[in-house]
């Protein structure tokens, strides 16, 4: 049924694991038939329940679907399946924390940055043979990563961060590698790497970020890249200190040959200090958005990295879209040297929301996490029950599930809709329906 790829795990987290680690890899192809519940579970040595858990899991993820006396099988398309399709509509008269979008009233009107590039387009249009990235885009993009500690690297226009870590993962890596991503963590990732065909391996995570521990045992176990989120992680709100900064490109010096990319798609909404790991190895990327500062529509990220790494992704879009679009890349230059959008004020008013709403929920009892960023992770005992009475008391909340790999269930709350109003009556919602806390450690 399986052919020679085995099913291991003890818990329902594991099993569901361990069956993506075979989706991944290509172990287990699309319509593959999987175990009987009570067969695996007799294999396993384990409670059937336990196994329809993690089948559950499996089915909710989109990895596998079930036909009735037909059983369980894999999909055939499980990576073109998006996580984000797991959300919680919020019906007329609930509000919406699940979405993750930035509050509007924060992000800078765009106008005037448009009416000047059209202005600038009229005297001089963009044309084939032009340089793909605008050297003020460059220039200044460039000034921002050295202020924050970024090793010197060249420049490159992606659309988005999404986009720039693909092109990244494709240069280096090879089907069936092994990717190391923050376990919770952003949904898109956990979707892009399966979608390479590359094996999603879980880094365990607290709210300094990675554990160096995790870290190296993956590593150590033949990880060929891994990922990372400096500030204002997804969904967690982690961002890594200069200790564990410290810690961790200590554990990368051993590991040479793997390849870093370090997303940081907060900046801009963050005032904790960055704290880069790039060059610690021969091959790494930096990558930077403009989404959550300036719009997500704004299809724009900044992307560094080694000579090597550069040159490959430059190269490989210049056979593809060819740049990305220089109109863009002259609005995000007027938004830039206009000022536009005022980081201290923007990380003021998200940290505003996010600090009093988890200090609300650790008055009720209720475990929280959100050090930076515009989200807050709550881990909880019955993810479903806990989305489904937070619906029934008037809030939408986005499900863990959509985050996680193997780390303990959570749901995710986006603080940008919310007032400060909100917060205690928010906090009474979420405390009764997250169940007993538990200890911190995502892992």
């Amino acid at each position: 049924m399986l052919g020679e790829y085995r099913i291991v795990g003890r818990r329902a987290s594991e099993i569901a694991a361990s069956v993506e680690r075979g989706v991944g890899s290509g172990e287990l192809a699309p319509g593959q038939v999987l175990p009987p519940m009570r067969e695996l579970a007799e294999r396993l040595g384990v409670n059937a329940n336990t196994v329809a858990a993690a089948y559950r899991t499996l089915r909710e993820r989109g990895v596998i679907e079930t036909a009735g006396r037909r059983g369980s099988r894999v999909r055939p398309r499980p990576a073109g399946t998006a996580r984000g399709s797991l959300r919680v509509e919020a019906p007329p008269g609930v509000r919406d924390l699940g979405d993750g979008n930035p509050d509007p009233a924060l992000l800078p009107a765009l106008g005037d940055a448009f009416a000047a590039v059209a202005q600038e387009y009229a005297r001089r249009p963009g044309l084939y043979g032009q340089a793909p990235v605008d050297p003020e885009f460059a220039a200044l993009a460039r000034a921002a990563l050295d202020a924050d500690g970024v090793p010197v690297g060249s420049v490159v226009a992606a659309s988005g961060s999404l986009d720039a870590i693909e092109r990244v993962l494709a240069a280096h890596l090879r089907p069936g590698d092994a990717v190391a991503v923050e376990d919770p963590g952003w949904g898109s990732m956990l979707d892009l790497v399966p979608a390479l065909g590359l094996r999603p391996v879980p880094v365990a995570l607290d709210d300094e970020g990675p554990l160096p521990d995790a870290v190296e045992q993956v590593l150590r176990a033949g990880a060929r890249a891994l990922v990372v989120t400096g500030r204002a992680q997804n969904p967690t709100g982690a961002a890594i200190g200069a200790g564990r900064a410290f810690e961790l490109r200590g554990v990368l010096a051993g590991h040479r040959g793997v390849l870093l990319i370090e997303d940081d798609h907060g900046h801009g909404i963050v005032d904790l200090p960055l704290h880069p790991l790039s060059g610690a190895t021969d091959r790494w990327a930096f990558v930077r958005s403009v989404a959550k500062a300036y719009g997500p529509d704004l299809r724009v990220a900044v992307l560094t990295g080694d000579p090597v790494t550069v040159d490959r992704v430059a190269g490989r879009q210049r056979l593809g879209p060819g740049w990305v679009s220089r109109l863009l890349q002259r609005a995000v230059v007027h938004l830039w040297t206009s000022k536009a959008v005022d980081p201290g004020r923007t990380a003021r008013a998200y940290g505003v929301r996010r600090d009093a709403l988890v200090r609300a929920l650790e008055e009720r009892g209720a475990e929280a996490h959100g050090r930076s960023g515009m989200n807050v992770w709550v881990p909880v005992s019955d993810e479903t029950g806990a989305v489904a009475r937070l619906l029934h008391s008037g809030w939408a909340v986005a499900p863990g599930a959509r985050f996680r790999m193997a780390a303990p269930q959570g749901i995710r709350l986006t603080v940008s809709p919310l007032a400060m109003a909100d917060i205690e009556p928010l906090a009474d919602a979420v405390a009764a329906a997250a169940g007993p806390a538990k200890p911190l450690n995502y892992g």
